[in-house]
């Protein structure tokens, strides 16, 4: 029998060697809209193309933090119930930090091997490996859907009575003056008064 140093050697051994680079890594900001009852991450396959991560195991991890069901549509993400960017952003960077980043040299070079049932992010860049923990939620904060001053990406889904657009985010109604039914628009929150959001286009 193998003790597990001598495991994880000989499976970092038999790993190709990956090439890394010098250019800055940027996560591209999530580009989200709401569809009915559900969240919309359009841009899901280009977030796990830039992780170098598989999308099911991206996905996997955002439906568990968010507490929904979810599934992949061609490149796309839907997510049962409605999320701000700001809540899909925190915990995509959460997954970077957690299965993308290097620890020691702080680079996202790095690759998930499966050792004796250890999930082990390897860095490229500088040798580093450890094993991946699943994080403990404790003590979450949660943060209301929208806040004033805010700024949103929202999918209009009806035109008022007064010609204003209507969008549902959470338990919140938000006018947005001047949008027609079906535009996606970007918002910034002026004033909520109960379940009702009064906004602004935002530049």
């Amino acid at each position: 029998m193998y003790d597990y140093e001598e495991l994880l050697n000989r499976a970092m051994a038999k790993m190709p060697d990956t090439e890394t680079t010098d250019a800055r890594f940027v996560i591209p900001e999530p580009r989200i809209f709401s569809e009915g009852k559900t969240t919309i991450l359009e841009n899901f396959g280009n977030i796990a193309d830039i992780l170098n991560r598989d999308p099911d195991h991206l996905m996997k991890y955002l439906t568990r933090e968010l507490g929904t069901a979810g599934k992949i549509e061609g490149t796309r993400a839907v997510f049962q119930g409605r999320f701000t960017r700001a809540q899909i952003s925190d915990n995509i960077q959460a997954y970077v930090d957690e299965y993308v980043m290097c620890s020691e040299c702080g680079r996202p070079d790095t690759q998930l091997v499966r050792v004796d049932r250890v999930l082990i992010l390897r860095c490229s860049a500088c040798g580093a490996h450890r094993p991946v923990k699943k994080r403990k939620v404790t003590n979450v904060v949660v943060r209301d859907a929208i806040e004033e001053g805010g700024t949103y990406e929202l999918r209009i889904d009806a035109v008022g009575s007064k010609g204003d657009g209507i969008a549902k985010i959470d338990k919140y109604t938000v006018f947005v003056p001047g949008a027609g039914k079906g535009d996606v628009v970007k918002v910034k929150i002026k004033k909520i008064s109960g379940n009702l959001a009064f906004s602004e286009r935002a530049a």
